[in-house]
């Protein structure tokens, strides 16, 4: 398998793909969209001062502290959260436009009170739109926004008390100040659209309007933040409230209102063409996404949408096609046609499958950088008629596929799950075959060196290795085979089995591996007792094997898995406890050891044996009940007339 990451967004560096050059289906666009990054005008930042050299340190130590969090209690926290915000008062726009002392103001508005947060929209009133333009302050713009939208809420529901004034002298509520600002950046939208750093305002503005859950500042899937302002996020140990990853509600009539006019002055002037371009510019793309998203809230005719793509009803034009062709070549355009697919209406979504897409879904898969993720989205997404169409013009080229991308094999077999297991066999048949192909020895079927690459991974390095990103995807891929089909988890423990000792017990270790030991350790996948006899002596009862993993952070979750993989083996149960039993202390020492024994139920086996035991047959009775009287009395009567019939033929 190809090892090349895989790249896909703005800062990848575009390169003239040449196989799209000889692909019959692609069609250049007349008109030229440029995929790179267009210079945009940046708005001059006003000078808010220099912090000095006393308040700098100050402030730093502060953050500094805050950061540390090592209050005794919380009134401790807040006295000097107070404490700060005096000193920090007529002092905020410096703050907020300074590299370290914005992290502080960050950090404030985190743990700021209703008041204080009141506060800072009145110190902030009339500069929100240099501030969401200037590289730090933009970042407290959008802590501000996500800590409003907490507020709003509670003030809706009445959790805040407005006072009619508050020590500021200001009458407001967070709704008001928030629409206040609202208003003042609306003059500025087009320019915000695609500017490096105010675009990440616009676009929280627009999830909280419409009331859509506010992401993640620092998840790498997050539409909030870029991939490096996240990273610099993790490094400065800035981490995520209750108000993030969750909706709020709203007051529906005056955000409505907000929202609408948003959506206007994007669309206000626009062609298909320059909203065309919008759609495919680096900075600007994930906005328009988000507007095609929400702007049916407020508008039925969803003037953005149409006027990227043509209605529902009208025939396939050169022009779309074109336009088409080039969001599933292009990674930045794929990545808009991918979130079109999973949000848009069903009947949009269908028009373009039909059009565009239908005849060529296997050539589309095939670009694993572009085509391939908007082929995942709709082969989720799509109705099951359209579902088993584009499985059927998969699942015979499913080695090939797999061989660029495992995730797209997870796609499929989800597909076919959901669709009451729509071509399993097949799927079964052709995945078999393909790592039986890769295995070097054509009669040892060895899935873990075939899917995993054992022989050249990070198992067993001693230099505290992380886990590769193509490792997890590996693993993932095998947990979900072995879920999807018993054949699989049987290919696993085999390879498993004659796994070298040392070498298996290195698995257990490992951050990634050890999940799929774990997804194989399921009575309900291997039911066959001797088979997990076998599994148990060669893997688990040699040396001190138990008491290893369980003071492992990996190793730990397997011994809890183990509980259930011996039931109706309880001698290797008792094997287990007793190891456990004996190396109590070295086993209670460790946290990860301590979660086995409780787990295992090692203090009812240290004091009261015999109640230990009584567990035991209980959960192997849960497991296997025994039959109930009707059912013996009726396999009786079944063997007496077999019998009966065996006399009739005799006599005959």
């Amino acid at each position: 398998m190809s090892k090349e990451k895989k790249q896909r967004g703005r800062r990848i560096k575009q390169k003239e793909d040449t196989s799209l050059g000889n692909n019959e289906d692609f069609i250049s666009l007349s008109g030229g969209f440029d995929d790179e990054e267009q210079p945009t005008a940046v708005s001059n930042t006003p000078f808010f001062g220099l912090v000095d050299s006393t308040e700098l340190e100050y402030f730093k130590s502060a953050e500094s502290t805050l950061s540390a969090d090592s209050f005794e209690n919380e009134e401790e926290k807040l006295q000097f959260i107070t404490g700060v915000y005096e000193e920090a008062k007529g002092k905020e726009l410096k703050l907020v436009t300074n590299q370290i002392c914005s992290k502080l103001v960050e950090r404030l508005i985190l743990h700021g009170s209703y008041v204080q947060i009141k506060q800072l929209y009145t110190a902030f009133s009339g500069h929100f739109v240099p501030l969401s333009h200037q590289k730090y302050s933009s970042h407290c713009i959008e802590t501000l926004l996500v800590r409003s939208a907490s507020l709003v809420e509670k003030e809706i529901t009445l959790e805040l008390k407005h006072d009619d004034e508050d020590e500021s002298g200001s009458f407001a509520t967070i709704e008001n100040l928030f629409l206040y600002m609202v208003n003042e950046i609306k003059p500025n939208v087009k320019e915000m659209i695609s500017h490096q750093y105010a675009t990440h305002v616009l676009r929280l503005i627009l999830l909280i309007l419409s009331g859509n859950v506010l992401p993640s500042g620092t998840k790498s899937n997050s539409t909030l933040r870029s991939k490096r302002s996240k990273i610099a996020r993790k490094m400065i140990e800035l981490k995520d409230t209750e108000d993030f990853q969750r909706s709020f509600q709203i007051p529906k009539e005056t955000f409505k209102e907000e929202l609408k006019d948003i959506v206007n002055a994007i669309s206000r002037n626009e062609t298909t063409k320059s909203m065309r371009e919008f759609a495919i510019q680096a900075i600007a793309s994930p906005v328009i996404q988000l507007v095609t998203q929400v702007e049916g809230l407020v508008d039925g005719d969803r003037k953005v949408w149409h006027m990227l793509f043509q209605p529902v009803d009208s025939p396939k034009s050169d022009d779309e096609s074109a336009f088409v062709e080039y969001l599933l070549s292009d990674p930045i355009g794929s990545h808009f046609l991918e979130a079109a697919a999973k949000q848009q209406r069903l009947k949009y979504l269908e028009r373009l499958y039909t059009l565009y897409m239908k005849d060529r879904i296997f050539k589309l898969a095939k670009r694993e950088k572009t085509g391939v993720y908007v082929v995942k989205a709709l082969l989720m997404r799509l109705k099951p008629r359209e579902q088993k169409e584009i499985l059927d013009s998969l699942i015979p080229h499913l080695n090939e596929l797999i061989e660029e991308s495992y995730d797209l094999g997870e796609t499929i077999i989800d597909a076919s799950s959901s669709r009451k297991d729509y071509k399993k066999d097949e799927i079964v048949a052709n995945i078999t075959d393909f790592f039986k192909t890769k295995s070097e020895s054509s009669t040892d079927q060895d899935l873990l060196e075939s899917c995993l690459h054992l022989s050249t991974s990070t198992l067993g390095n001693t230099k505290d290795d992380w886990p590769t990103a193509e490792e997890r995807r590996r693993s993932l891929f095998l947990q979900k085979l072995i879920n999807y089909h018993a054949e699989f988890a049987q290919l696993t423990a085999d390879s498993l089995v004659k796994l070298p000792h040392e070498r298996f017990i290195q698995m257990c270790q490992h951050g990634v591996f050890s999940h799929v030991v774990e997804s194989v350790l399921d009575a309900d996948l291997i039911p066959d007792v001797i088979k997990r006899k076998i599994i148990l002596n060669e893997c688990f009862m040699k040396n001190d094997d138990a008491i290893l993993l369980s003071c492992n952070a990996y190793g730990s979750h397997l011994m809890d898995k183990l509980w259930d993989f011996t039931v109706k083996l309880n001698v290797y149960k008792d094997r287990i406890a007793e190891s456990l039993f004996k190396n109590q202390e070295k086993v209670k020492e460790s946290n990860y050891g301590k979660m086995v024994w409780k787990n295992w139920s090692m203090e009812l086996y240290s004091r009261k044996r015999g109640d230990w035991k009584r567990l035991v047959r209980e959960q192997t009775l849960a497991k296997y009940p025994p039959p109930s009287v009707e059912d013996d009395s009726e396999s009786k009567k079944r063997k007496l007339d077999e019998q009966q019939q065996q006399r009739k033929r005799g006599r005959r």
